[in-house]
């Protein structure tokens, strides 16, 4: 009995193992200068992990304040050679656009929200915008 116990919480633990390291494969950490919005939510300055939960969500974590903000994506067919987070700016604002990463699951564009669809009708008529890119880990 105590053998089938012991045979039962290895291949527990090795399953999980499994787990954690696939989840690695779709998890990115990066350290963001400035504060950014993401969907409603403005995020501050500071070292993020982002992760893919499903082909349609990303989650952006703050790894010291622990803020975390969900936000559906959409696939990105965009590859590039270094993983990057991709900013667009408006004004002093700053939304996050697109996750380029090193893995296909972290390829992502995040739909515009209304408050950047806003500040981009506004900076239209300045025409001050610009994209920002910022290397990930």
């Amino acid at each position: 009995m105590k053998r089938i116990f012991a045979i039962a919480l290895f291949a527990a633990s090795s399953l999980a193992a499994v787990g954690n390291l696939s989840a690695q494969d779709h998890m990115v950490r990066a350290t963001i200068p400035f504060d950014f919005i993401l969907n409603k939510k403005v995020l501050p300055a500071g070292s993020y992990a982002i992760s893919s939960l499903s082909p349609n969500a990303v989650e952006v974590r703050n790894l010291k304040g622990h803020m975390a903000e969900v936000s559906a994506v959409l696939a990105d067919d965009k590859q590039s050679t270094n993983p990057v987070l991709v900013f667009q700016k408006y004004g002093n604002q700053y939304f996050l656009s697109e996750v380029l990463g090193p893995s296909s699951a972290l390829n992502v564009a995040v739909p515009r929200s209304k408050r950047e669809q806003r500040a981009r009708r506004q900076e239209a008529i300045l025409r001050e915008s610009s994209q920002t890119l910022i290397a990930l880990k």
